[in-house]
């Protein structure tokens, strides 16, 4: 098959919950608003370390579209979408870009910290 090179992203990324890989900038982020099968999805323009399924014909809320599902380069787990060709007019702002489904990726912001809340002497104490 080969080797996998993987993108490691600077900033607040969106990674895989499966595996943690990178796949997309928050800066990224053309709308929050989309909604799939499992739930809510965000509109990307850009990801990585995503491989690109086989197109087809679906049938979307917002109507006929050319989509190719995408995976995690990593551990090959679906993560959403392309879509390829929109079929209406009004839809066309959509082509190229890529949907990642929200119950499927996790917000790379580490919100994990230490405090410590052990009571320590302060300078000024000290004299």
């Amino acid at each position: 098959m080969g080797r996998i090179f993987v993108v490691d992203l600077e900033g607040r990324t969106y990674k895989c919950k499966f595996c943690k890989t990178h796949l997309a900038l928050a800066d990224e982020v053309v709308s929050r608003g989309f909604h799939c099968r499992r739930g809510k999805a965000y509109l990307f323009n850009k990801v990585v370390n995503v491989t690109i399924g086989p197109h087809e014909e679906r049938a979307m809320l917002s109507g006929m579209h050319t989509v190719a599902d995408i995976f995690c380069c990593c551990c090959g787990q679906i993560v959403g979408w392309k879509y390829e060709v929109a079929h209406e007019e009004s839809q066309k702002y959509k082509e190229g870009k890529f949907v990642l489904e929200r119950d499927r990726i996790i917000d790379g912001v580490d919100t994990e910290f230490y405090i410590d809340t052990r009571p320590s002497v302060s300078d000024a104490e000290d004299a």
